[in-house]
């Protein structure tokens, strides 16, 4: 269920970002209307216009212009590197709505899951703890139920499968951070490289006239720091993403940590009444 999460939302992603691969240059087809003209001498016939509905075409006359302002940027700054850093952008996304969801359904409440525990232990023993356990999804049932089987060896072992199982409940939590990390630190450099490259290029044409313009080097400069200003723009959007699941993750870290004493402490007081 998680691998489908994922591949949805990277299709999905990929989805979005395909067309802003598609051809600037689109057909319109004229509209002609046939207008039939009314000669009236004294009543005049007015169509009222409610505020909403021009409220709603001036906000999809907005969109429209926002639509092709970042076409035309994107075709400016070059297919090659601008793809590229969409690319990072669209991954990066994918991963990280994909971790969002599996640390969504990761989120339990350790409070209920702890009463409930006890009482399974007070009523049913061991067995009905490890089926309460069973029955809840996330990383805090599951070092539960590692803890739990090992009831019978002691508690010393009890504490050594806890603290084990949650670092390895914790490495499946952190899984794909450093992908996206990654496309963080790339965006910016593949934005640096398509300055320098288009740098390079203002310059062999100021080479070629042999005469320094100032349109040529304006124009130049202007598509060469697109590149900079788009990867800049990616790493801020995914930074925020990656900041929030590490706060997620911490959240979520701490609360197993806090869950598998009160766990040890629990069956320390079972052991104890027997």
């Amino acid at each position: 269920m998680k691998k489908l999460f994922a591949l949805i939302a990277v299709f999905g992603m990929l989805m979005m970002g395909a067309s802003v691969f598609a051809q600037d240059e689109e057909t319109e087809t004229p509209v002609t209307e046939d207008t039939t003209q009314v000669a009236t001498e004294d009543v005049a016939v007015e169509t009222p216009v409610s505020e909403e509905v021009v409220a709603e075409e001036e906000e999809e006359s907005g969109l429209s212009v926002l639509h092709t302002n970042l076409k035309t940027k994107f075709i400016e700054g070059g297919a090659g590197f601008m793809g590229a850093v969409l690319l990072t952008l669209i991954f990066g996304l994918a991963l990280a709505f994909e971790r969002i969801i599996y640390l969504s359904l990761a989120s339990t409440n350790t409070d209920k899951l702890l009463l409930d525990v006890e009482a399974a232990l007070e009523s049913g023993g061991v067995d009905a703890a490890k089926e309460v356990c069973r029955g809840t999804r996330g990383p805090v049932a599951s070092i539960f139920y590692q803890g739990l089987d090992r009831a019978d060896q002691g508690i010393d072992v009890i504490e050594k499968s806890v603290v084990s199982y949650g670092s390895v409940q914790m490495g499946l939590l952190e899984k794909n951070l450093s992908w996206i990390s990654l496309f963080i630190s790339v965006a910016p450099m593949l934005g640096f490289m398509g300055t320098v490259i288009g740098m390079i290029d203002a310059f062999d044409k100021i080479q070629e006239q042999g005469d320094v313009s100032p349109t040529v080097v304006a124009g130049g400069i202007k598509i060469a720091l697109i590149t900079t200003v788009t990867g800049l723009i990616v790493a801020i959007i995914l930074q925020f993403f990656y900041n929030y699941l590490v706060s997620k993750i911490d959240s979520i870290v701490n609360k197993m940590e806090d869950a598998s004493i009160s766990l040890v402490d629990l069956m320390v007081k079972q052991n104890l009444k027997k």
